[in-house]
């Protein structure tokens, strides 16, 4: 095994894969059915990271680059780039967007870093994003979507102005919701549980967190919580459906010391 290897070399195995005589998967591939693989390992590469596992990141890391060498391979027998176009297009709008460090303007922070940022990609696309909502992708989880959207439009002033404002707008919308449960309607209760969740949020935007990464890691709490309750169930030959709430409210709360203490 060679201890190091170049990115020439990293292309070059991925071109054989792809060829003729190479591996069968591989050269089946496009770009669309290797979309899902770009989502995977970007969630797994935030794992690793919530882990802080140099080891696991690393690794991690080397999946995520496997996916725009592998594009850049379809893409390049196609004729349509290769992969030193991707870079060089990628070093331009660095150097391009980065005039402060490349050429002769002066900020003094890091948003007004970020503004500058929007109005040379404004000056870049022209008239190809013509609201001030464009750019958000699709494809982009509802949550994190939510946030990208509200932070957009408070750029053009479309924001409330203190974060007790938005506290407020959250318990109104919760209280809309509460209305629609109570009247029965599953229609108008999506509705407002939608209302419920995008000032939510926004109210995570104000306070600079992010809604996205907020719930994940509650998620993965969640599950290690979960899964704690059971190993102590069965350690007991107690199946989870048989225990009492009581019972798995104690072993819950039991569960989130033990978390708070490996924390410390």
């Amino acid at each position: 095994m060679n201890p190091y290897y170049t990115f020439e070399q990293l292309m070059g195995i991925m071109r054989k894969l792809r060829a003729p005589g190479g591996c069968p998967w591989d050269a089946e591939q496009t770009h669309e059915s290797l979309t899902r693989y770009l989502l995977e390992e970007t969630y797994e590469v935030m794992e690793a990271i919530d882990e802080k596992s140099p080891q696991h990141l690393k690794e991690e890391l080397g999946d995520l680059l496997l996916q725009p060498v592998f594009h850049a391979a379809i893409a390049e027998e196609a004729g349509d780039f290769t992969i030193d176009d991707i870079i060089t297009t990628l070093c331009d709008k660095l150097i391009r967007r980065h005039p402060h460090v490349f050429g002769d303007l002066e900020i003094k922070d890091s948003d007004a870093q970020v503004e500058n940022w929007e109005k040379i990609k404004k000056l870049e696309k022209g008239d190809e994003r013509p609201s001030a909502l464009s750019g958000v992708p699709d494809h982009l989880p509802a949550l994190l979507k939510a946030h990208k959207i509200s932070e957009k439009a408070s750029r053009v002033g479309f924001d409330w102005e203190h974060s007790d404002q938005v506290f407020a707008k959250v318990m109104e919308e919760l209280h809309e919701f509460e209305e629609a449960w109570e009247g029965g309607d599953p229609t108008r209760m999506e509705d407002e549980l939608g209302d419920v969740l995008f000032a939510i949020a926004n109210l995570g935007r104000f306070l600079d967190l992010n809604p996205e990464e907020a719930l994940r890691k509650t998620i993965n709490r969640f599950q290690k919580r979960f899964s704690y309750v059971e190993a102590e169930l069965l350690s007991q030959g107690v199946p989870m459906q048989n225990a009492s709430l009581e019972e798995l409210d104690t072993l819950w709360e039991k569960a989130k010391r033990v978390e708070r203490s490996s924390i410390s």
